[in-house]
């Protein structure tokens, strides 16, 4: 969605923008670019992409900006749409594992653009002369994969027909965005969307919606910290499966209007399916759990009462912080890579405070949740990882009571 205003010179307000480092880092990169950025209050932005300039994408800042931000991807199809041609560093982000970009290229291949990655210097440069609508069945139902090659395929000569297409809410919210922003874009929230080209878009005013990620993780941390709590303006229309996910794990929870309210619970117990075997928890693409969620699920069913297998299916590395939870006295067993089996303590033991190293974000959270729940002190090394996804984390949480400080 920030990317969106690079389709248009026209004016376009975005509302509830969260002050988070991935975020403030690519609005920066947008700046770099020659968009006029606005800051309207602390969450509203207004975005100008009037007079973008594209040399920039050949200087040595580009290079070093863009390589350091998992987001910069986002740039590419936007530019391909508007302008014809892109140049992309190898984006960052979390080492949780083989996080490969060909959805993106081959859906940008298919609209005609042709592409040459540079070995050497670990740079993509494409040109797209002229896109053209195509049928396209993407490999993998990839969040961002989609989202690029929509914004590409929205100013593309004829219709584009996109299958296997991930439909997840922030999808959804991009495509209602563009087209309130006059493109034709049919099949929102479903994993076909069929994209009628158009010949050029205009501006519009866009709200975010809140963070699910962020939601499960406050769900989370309440029933490990045994907190009664109320999430605020949740959008619970748009949360899926992530309420009745955390209802498995015995943590209630009340949905009031569009807040949710979570009870002080001293203990909870782990649902089994009809038959009585353990249960399952597992990721998928939506409408399945999102995989963001499962490292906040498999900590915060330490203190339960039963036995789960977490299932973490997307990337290889995501369930190698555990050993960290079991250095605090957490009962896990690593059956491999992607599964990990929890047996709830059920509160007869409490966590022990460590030291630690938080190795991507989500891991960061939950570790943050274990520290808070744990007997004594914990220290998290590497928090930079936590500020990329939660806003002022450690303010919020100290202003509902939590012990935290910044070193």
């Amino acid at each position: 969605m920030l990317c969106a205003p690079l389709l248009t010179s026209e004016p376009v307000v975005i509302r509830n923008v969260p002050q988070i480092r991935d975020v403030l880092k690519l609005i920066e990169l947008l700046q770099d670019l020659g968009v006029h950025v606005e800051k309207l209050n602390d969450s509203d932005y207004r975005f100008t992409a009037k007079n973008v300039n594209l040399a920039y994408l050949e200087s040595e800042d580009f290079r070093q900006k863009g390589g350091a931000l998992r987001g910069s991807v986002m740039i590419m199809g936007p530019l391909l749409g508007r302008f014809g041609k892109a140049k992309m560093p190898k984006p960052g982000g979390d080492k949780i594992g083989r996080r490969r970009m060909d959805t993106h290229f081959i859906g940008f291949e298919k609209l005609g653009a042709k592409f040459n990655y540079d070995t050497k210097n670990s740079f993509f440069e494409i040109d797209a002369s002229k896109l053209k609508g195509c049928y396209m069945l993407l490999d993998e139902a990839s969040v961002t994969g989609t989202a690029n090659i929509v914004l590409a395929a929205v100013l593309a000569e004829g219709t584009t027909t996109i299958y296997n297409a991930a439909c997840e809410p922030y999808l959804q919210q991009l495509c209602n965005m563009l087209n309130r922003m006059g493109a034709k874009i049919e099949g929102v929230g479903s994993n076909l969307l069929k994209i009628h080209g158009v010949k050029e878009l205009g501006g519009t005013e866009h709200a975010m919606l809140p963070d699910m990620i962020e939601i499960g993780s406050f769900i989370g941390l309440a029933a490990m910290t045994q907190s009664e709590i109320t999430i605020k303006n949740a959008r619970v229309d748009m949360l899926g499966q992530i309420p009745d996910i955390f209802r498995k794990l015995g943590i209630q929870l009340e949905i009031r209007g569009d807040d949710i309210y979570v009870p002080k619970q001293t203990k909870y117990q782990l649902e089994t399916f009809i038959d009585g075997s353990s249960l399952t928890i597992s990721d998928a693409p939506w409408p399945g759990f999102t995989p963001d969620l499962i490292s906040i699920v498999l900590v915060t069913a330490i203190q339960a009462k039963g036995t789960v297998l977490i299932h973490q299916k997307m990337f290889e590395s995501r369930l190698f912080f555990v050993d960290k939870l079991i250095d605090m006295g957490a009962q896990i067993i690593l059956c491999d890579p992607h599964r990990a089996t929890v047996i709830g303590l059920n509160r007869e033991n409490n966590l022990r405070g460590i030291t630690m190293t938080s190795p991507d974000i989500r891991a960061g959270v939950a570790l943050l949740i274990a520290a808070m729940s744990a007997d004594g002190t914990s220290i998290i090394h590497n928090i930079e990882q936590i500020d990329r996804g939660y806003q002022f984390i450690d303010t919020r949480l100290n202003n509902l009571g939590a012990k935290i400080k910044r070193l």
